[in-house]
């Protein structure tokens, strides 16, 4: 049964940007100290249009990425959490909020359908919700993870808004909507046996329809090479208007990236619209390869993250960085493209959209 609520696009205004700062060394071991320091500038370009909410691990961490952003940010714009986590990819682990529109007539505070352990809070309960998936560091390849899985319910008594709890495993970065009723994944994450073994494609279909709004399923296939994550569809293809994606494409065909980009382009191409329009697909390019020792990376500029004033774009200092950029800047005319170079982020195995979660405006 559909629960009323909606995934609003990325694009839809934010009340906030959610990071869980990192602090893993098995994640980055030298790297930490560039990684933070290009988080920091990402911090200062999203907190140009919006608060922004960090997940420190006690107040120690919360003195040093305080010292990290002085001079950076305005003090007012940056929220710090000690809510403690293994690791740093608030896309997948942090919650996942929904909008609904409130009900005429609903007095402040009620809370329509509340699912059973709902938190108490103020009026914005009808409007909106954080859902808490649940999350198995993709498949449990990196324990422990318990600190992870708590932080939606963190999240949402934060925000003060009610939190319902999924029995199914799920990470944001794979999916993707255009918060008009349809949705992209991969079949080689969402139907991974990993994740959801007792569930079948049908059963997973249902539960993101009635949980996220979704009217339409796209499915696509494999991820890029080196995507720990089983194929995040973020990595991959993503929405920049209701009608328009752009999707990650490799021109080399020598490349092992050209034949799975190839395959999703292809069934990219043969979607339509609920009103029967094709789905418009802009291509995006692949960056040069990307090595740490003989594991390549998983370099993309689809992990963008689009914030309220700015777009924040991975950079990997090859001749297709000025090529990306274009081509979002002609996507987001109204947002400054922030071309950060993340060669040394993506040795982490993920670059800004998987460090970020939005919480978009609770409707009116």
């Amino acid at each position: 049964m559909p629960s009323g609520y909606r995934l609003p696009a990325e694009w839809s205004t934010h009340q906030a940007t959610w990071f869980s700062w990192p602090h893993n060394p098995d994640t980055w071991t030298d790297y930490l100290p560039a990684v933070e320091r290009i988080l920091a500038e990402a911090v200062a370009a999203l907190a140009k249009g919006e608060v922004v909410r960090i997940n420190v691990r006690d107040s120690g961490h919360g003195y040093h990425v305080q010292k990290l952003l002085a001079g950076k940010v305005p003090p007012d714009k940056v929220l710090l959490h000690q809510f403690p986590t293994n690791d740093a990819w608030c896309r997948d682990h942090g919650a996942i909020f929904v909008t609904r529109a409130a009900e005429p007539g609903a007095e402040p505070g009620a809370e329509p359908g509340a699912e059973p352990g709902s938190a108490p809070g103020s009026g914005q309960l009808s409007t909106l919700k954080a859902l808490d998936f649940q999350y198995n560091a993709w498949g449990g390849k990196y324990p422990p993870y318990d600190l992870d899985n708590g932080i939606p319910q963190r999240m949402a008594t934060a925000l003060g808004v009610p939190c319902q709890e999924v029995p199914m495993v799920l990470e944001g970065g794979s999916i993707e909507v255009n918060g008009q009723g349809l949705l992209l994944t991969t079949e080689q994450c969402l139907l991974n046996p990993n994740r959801n073994p007792g569930l079948t494609r049908e059963q997973i279909e249902s539960q993101l329809k009635s949980l996220l709004g979704i009217t339409q399923i796209v499915w696509l296939g494999d991820g890029i090479v080196g995507d720990d994550t089983d194929g995040h569809i973020d990595d991959l293809t993503r929405f920049v208007a209701e009608d328009l994606v752009v999707t990650a494409v490799e021109q080399d065909p020598a490349d092992e990236n050209y034949q799975p980009l190839l395959e999703n382009r292809e069934r990219l191409a043969g979607v339509r619209l609920p009103d029967g329009r094709p789905l418009r697909v802009m291509e995006l390019p692949m960056p040069a390869p990307l090595y740490r020792g003989s594991n390549r990376l998983p370099a993309s500029y689809a992990n963008f993250y689009v914030g309220n004033r700015v777009v924040l774009l991975p950079t990997f200092n090859c001749p297709a960085d000025e090529e990306a950029a274009a081509i979002l800047a002609r996507c987001f005319p109204g947002r400054r493209i922030v071309s950060l170079d993340c060669r040394d982020v993506v040795v982490g195995l993920g670059t800004f959209h998987c460090l970020t979660q939005q919480v978009p405006v609770a409707p009116e």
